[in-house]
């Protein structure tokens, strides 16, 4: 059994796709089957690097040159190839395909309810909306999908119009082996890190500027929260987003007894550091496809406040703490107020009732394991296969 896995091109300087290409690749191989990838060559891109074209000649690169490089490279593939793609937005590549073995790995549909109107915090420009009906048009002609919540596969069917012949859900493992750090340990490598002195703890947040993580938002719960201590603990945003207007916005209403400190840059160890010392993880998204940090911080024995609704609440389970989705016409100090209050109740827990629910956290988070999903994914690669052999 062979698998041809098709790839974002890496002119397009993705990190997460590419990361995850090379995660299947490398677990496919050690299990003993051979592994290509295909992803488009930047031949316009590379003339047009750096202008104002690259954008377009990397389109030609992808719809245009690479459709035709990949029909003579079909004529070399047997029976026994499986085609990968290892995201929806490879779609307009599926009909390449659609009469041989594949299947699609789906991580999130936000770009395309933005373009079809669902989401009115993102509003999405003419040409963007044209662009994510054409990678619907490609990936709808697919009949199998692997998606990485039950959240991704129900949009699959109400926003992206497929009928699947088969449909499964396999969740994302950790990509670092995260784990809790004993205090001692853990302060040395902030320290290390170059980062403030947290004896007393904080409140983190981890999270690119992406509209959807509300991280203004987040520093409005803060805000509330503050008002009411007269030493509240710190909010450590480990973000980008402090550029952002509504940040800016949100940051002036931070009353002068509290404060916001953004960082960048963090790496894994680092960061593992920082979850383990956290008083509360905050990840209220709007949206999310999967939500890797909540994960993250329950591996660490991290108290998690975070959406209620999916995938957030499917991710966080149990043992997360829960706000309802901030709308655009909800008030929004009402529900920084409900969230401070919530922050307010995890400090407040006795210690005994906290070391408790340290362990319950990090067994939750033990489900989700690379090796789990790639051994998922081997399965229904087998039984894709499996069924093409059959009679």
């Amino acid at each position: 059994m062979k698998l041809v896995l098709f790839c974002h091109p890496a002119f397009m300087k993705s990190e997460s796709m590419p990361r995850f290409a090379r995660m299947i690749g490398q677990a496919m191989t050690a299990k003993g089957l051979e592994v290509d990838y295909w992803a488009p060559r930047p031949c316009l891109h590379r003339l047009f690097n750096d202008t104002r074209l690259a954008k377009w000649a990397g389109y030609v690169d992808q719809y245009l040159l690479f459709p035709l490089e990949v029909k003579l490279r079909l004529i070399s593939q047997g029976r026994d190839t499986l085609f990968v793609f290892c995201d929806q937005a490879l779609g307009p590549w599926v009909p390449l395909v659609k009469q041989r073995p594949h299947v699609v790995h789906a991580h999130d549909l936000l770009a395309l309810r933005s373009a079809l109107g669902q989401i009115p915090q993102n509003p999405t420009s003419f040409s963007g909306r044209i662009y994510q009906r054409y990678i619907r048009w490609g990936f709808r002609q697919a009949r199998h999908f692997i998606s990485v919540s039950r959240r991704t596969a129900d949009d699959l069917r109400e926003y992206g119009h497929v009928r699947p012949h088969t449909s499964a859900v396999v969740h994302n493992g950790l990509n670092h082996p995260y784990q809790r750090l004993e205090r001692h340990e853990a302060l040395e490598r902030l320290k290390a890190a170059g980062l403030p002195n947290t004896e007393q703890g904080m409140i983190l947040h981890v999270g690119g500027p992406s509209w959807y993580k509300n991280s203004a938002g987040i520093v409005r719960l803060y805000s509330a929260y503050a008002r009411g201590h007269d030493k509240p603990l710190p909010l450590w945003m480990i973000s980008s987003s402090h550029r952002n207007a509504d940040v800016q916005a949100a940051l002036k209403d931070v009353p002068p007894q509290g404060q916001v400190q953004f960082f960048q840059g963090v790496g894994n160890a680092t960061l593992e550091a920082a979850y383990s010392l956290a008083s509360a993880f905050v990840f209220p998204s709007l949206a999310e496809g999967f939500g890797w940090p909540l994960v993250e911080a329950h591996a660490c024995g991290c108290p998690v406040i975070t959406t209620d609704d999916a995938p957030m609440n499917e991710v966080a389970g149990p043992m997360a703490y829960y706000l309802p989705v901030l709308k655009p016409e909800d008030d929004v100090r009402a529900w920084a107020q409900t969230g401070a209050d919530v922050l307010d109740g995890i400090l407040c827990e006795p210690e005994t009732r906290r070391a408790e629910q340290v362990q319950q956290r990090i067994t939750w988070a033990s489900q989700f394991t690379t090796q789990r999903a790639t051994d998922r994914y081997h399965e229904i690669y087998k039984a894709l296969m499996a069924r093409v052999k059959s009679p």
